[in-house]
């Protein structure tokens, strides 16, 4: 059962993308402990629904929708579904992303279809999920948008060059985002969670040292923390490990 001391979400309903591991599990179960509703996506069946399952135990309320929000012909079904299953969705998260292939590239090495696949999932999806949803959030006067972003958007690694020019890309999309949906409530964040202990830092970084990396438990804290909050302004690019804002 879920903590009777555990205080109370604002937010009552809020949709995860890439929720079978790593941050969007942990951001889960972080919010359903506090009374959020969520809908979990990701494309692997059997991990998003052990994380349902286990927020549904600690008495939590979980939805699994397997979904890849690469695919257009997915978003709005998908969007659909989670406002029957949850109602309005207050809180979007776009945290599915694509690192490309590996082990990392050079640019030049990576082939034209990856670099389409890494902008579709982390960019274009993103997009047409904020533009499925979006439009109940104007019409009701609030919501929140959340775009996970990273250090690669803004710093040039070599070797993520199809991941960082996603990235770099949705933080533009969110604060463009951000000033048109100003006047009607809606809230657009970037994110940047930092080095985490996860599947996808260790298929970028095998050889990194786990005790240098944030856990996904901490992140999903803080940013929970954070949206609890309120008081980061539209189009924000926050860097969590910092504490800071751009």
């Amino acid at each position: 059962m879920s903590n009777a001391n555990q205080e109370r979400s604002s937010i009552e309903t809020a949709l995860i993308t890439g929720a079978s591991r790593g941050l969007g599990a942990a951001l889960g179960r972080a919010l359903a402990a506090r009374g959020t509703r969520v809908v979990l996506v990701a494309r692997g069946a059997t991990e998003l629904e052990a994380v349902a399952a286990s927020i549904r135990e600690r008495g939590g309320e979980a939805h699994a929708l397997v979904a890849d929000v690469g695919d257009k012909h997915a978003v709005h079904a998908l969007a659909a579904t989670a406002s029957e299953l949850v109602g309005p969705v207050e809180l979007l998260v776009n945290n599915a992303s694509e690192l490309g292939p590996t082990p990392l590239r050079l640019l030049f090495d990576t082939d034209c279809e990856a670099l389409e696949r890494v902008l579709e999932v982390n960019v274009v999806g993103p997009f047409r999920l904020a533009k499925a949803l979006g439009g109940s959030m104007v019409l009701r006067g609030r919501g929140t948008i959340v775009n996970l972003s990273s250090d690669a958007a803004v710093e040039p690694y070599a070797r993520w060059g199809a991941y960082a020019a996603s990235k770099a890309a949705l933080d533009q999309l969110g604060r463009v985002l951000a000033v048109e949906l100003a006047e009607h409530g809606v809230r657009v964040l970037s994110v940047d969670p930092g080095e985490m202990d996860t599947a996808m830092h260790r298929a970028a970084l095998p050889t990194a040292d786990p005790a240098t990396l944030l856990a996904p438990e901490t992140v999903a804290g803080r940013l929970v923390e954070l949206l609890e909050r309120g008081d980061a302004p539209s189009g924000s690019r926050i860097a969590l490990s910092a504490g800071g804002s751009s």
